[in-house]
């Protein structure tokens, strides 16, 4: 048992400390609002595309590509979506906060803290696997947000947000690192090594930066207690997370490429949910809050999880 509880904790204590010092350092007033913000801003333009690339290229997709474990994820996420959205957030009395609800119940961080979490538990090679989990359900998750958003919106939506959001979509580094790189490792086309070994300093720099400009957003002062936010926090650090890894046992995912499913899941709220939210007219007040709750409860719930899922030797 303590076994499993020092894999767990070996896993998700360097991510959280992070977390931490970014908090830490922005109260002392090392890092600045502004630090936060362009330090985020270049993770995800240029650090993490370099880190997924350069994995990528040098992978085999002929015989690892993790078919099973992406359309189980598809599947068991837009069912996990209309439970949340067409049963659930139906009971909530205020329409306006409905859709920040149900994004903040099932979206999550997958780019950072997610991706964070495989890496630590699985080391480089799972970044594969990993990265084409993480574009296809990024897009996913854009698609059924703008839905969520458009069906209990409390403001007109403007005509171009649907272009918009499909333009965002088609322009994301994350998702265009990770096309070139797949494309690129199947053409057989060799990358001058000068370009791996300049990709491979930013990609080092990824997660440290991420992890503190990520902790130095979390703004404990947006926390409003609501029955939405207990609820939405609830689903997302304990009922989506293990409906789907239950439904990924039952269909024989085990390993890596269960503990890729498991840790995207229980991955706190994206902080993406917070501007969309905002531009589409919900909530953004408890979308922010989501994203604080879950970004502190996961510290429990994912090492609890990693724990259990360690001990029944099921990764």
């Amino acid at each position: 048992m303590w076994s499993d509880l020092g894999f767990s904790l070996a896993i998700t204590a360097p991510i959280f400390s992070m977390l931490g010092f970014g908090i830490l350092f922005k109260r002392l007033g090392w890092i600045t609002d502004e630090f936060a913000r362009v330090g985020s801003d270049l993770v995800f333009k240029v650090t993490l595309p370099c880190l997924l690339f350069v994995k990528l290229v040098e992978t085999d997709f002929v015989h690892n590509l993790p078919i099973k474990l992406i359309f189980y994820a598809i599947l068991a996420t837009i069912a996990v979506f209309l439970i949340l959205d067409r049963m659930i957030a139906v009971r909530l009395k205020k329409s306006f906060d409905r859709g920040a609800f149900v994004q903040g119940a099932f979206r999550s961080n997958m780019g950072i803290i997610g991706l964070a979490f495989c890496i630590s538990a699985f080391g480089d090679r799972v970044v594969a696997a990993a990265s084409i989990y993480l574009a296809v359900l990024t897009t996913l998750f854009n698609v059924l947000a703008v839905i969520t958003l458009t069906r209990h919106q409390s403001i007109s939506t403007n005509k171009t947000t649907y272009t918009h959001i499909i333009a965002s979509i088609g322009k994301n580094p994350l998702i265009l690192s990770i096309v070139a790189g797949v494309l690129i490792s199947l053409s057989g086309l060799q990358v001058p090594e000068f370009f791996l070994t300049t990709g491979g300093y930013f990609a080092r720099m990824t997660l440290p930066l991420a992890l503190l400009c990520a902790g130095a957003s979390i703004r404990l002062q947006e926390f409003h207690a609501s029955k939405a936010l207990y609820w939405s926090s609830a689903a997302k650090l304990v009922f989506v997370p293990l409906i789907i890894t239950l439904g990924g046992i039952a269909i024989g995912l085990r390993g890596e490429h269960l503990g890729v499913l498991y840790l995207m899941c229980a991955s706190p709220t994206a902080a993406a949910s917070y501007p969309m939210t905002q531009a589409m007219g919900g909530n953004h007040h408890l979308a922010a809050a989501i994203i604080a709750a879950t970004s502190l409860g996961s510290m429990v719930f994912t090492t609890l999880g990693i724990f259990v899922l360690r001990s029944f030797q099921l990764i």
